[in-house]
């Protein structure tokens, strides 16, 4: 039975509640430099935590707009490898229904998308909005609140609320991975980790981190391909 809207905003539940401690810890941060309108125009129309934590920190660098905006479309590159991926399922859908769907996928739905192709090989548009867009209210409306509650703290930074993405990242990640050792061998996996750690690790003394990520994302899906051809 193919799921509808709902069912993919169930399905997203857990990971919209997470979006929200996430969010009140970016509004939180945001909040001696940004106004709660302000943090509340960056969550819509950037809609990246990692970004957004980024261009806090530039802020308050007091770095130019330019710099801004190069580092948030390096950070976001990697969202153009999961749309791309993504957009295998929606080959018959509308343009309309698929520049929706890739802009406001984001690591964490991703992650959501791909826990539901290892149960089903039939993904809905529908259900993928639902996914997509309990996160994004929940974000939206988090980061706004801790923009406005984060004047009552005397010093954000000091509670380490900027760690909070990774964490949640890491836990996401954990959860695909047992999902992943279903279908791919632990040989694959291993090799596939192990190019992304190495190339990471070599490029930063070359390129910045931004570019390091996407370069090394990039060496371990060849790697990924490569094993999966010769098996």
């Amino acid at each position: 039975m193919e799921k509808d809207f709902w069912q993919g905003v169930r399905d997203a539940l857990p990971t919209a509640l997470g979006y929200i401690s996430i969010g009140l810890a970016c509004g939180v941060v945001a909040s001696p430099y940004l106004s709660p309108l302000e943090m509340a125009l960056m969550s819509v129309l950037v809609y990246a935590g990692a970004a957004q934590f980024a261009m806090l920190s530039l802020i308050a660098a007091h770095s130019s707009i330019l710099n801004m905006a190069l580092t948030v479309c390096l950070i976001n590159l990697r969202n153009m490898l999961m749309s791309l991926h993504t957009s295998t399922d929606f080959k018959d859908a509308s343009l309309a229904h698929t520049i929706g769907i890739g802009s406001l996928l984001t690591d964490e739905s991703y992650g959501v998308y791909l826990s539901e192709k290892l149960k089903t090989d039939t993904i809905t548009v529908p259900w993928m909005h639902g996914n997509n867009l309990v996160g994004y209210v929940a974000w939206i409306s988090a980061t706004v609140i801790g923009t406005a509650l984060g004047s009552l703290l005397p010093d954000p930074k000091a509670f380490g609320l900027d760690f909070a993405l990774v964490a949640m990242f890491i836990g996401i990640f954990a959860a695909q991975f047992q999902g992943m050792q279903l279908t791919e061998k632990t040989k694959t996996m291993l090799m596939v980790l192990l190019a992304v750690a190495v190339s990471f690790f070599l490029l930063l003394f070359f390129v910045s981190q931004p570019l390091a990520v996407l370069a090394a994302t990039l060496i371990g899906c060849f790697v990924g391909v490569v094993c999966d051809a010769r098996e």
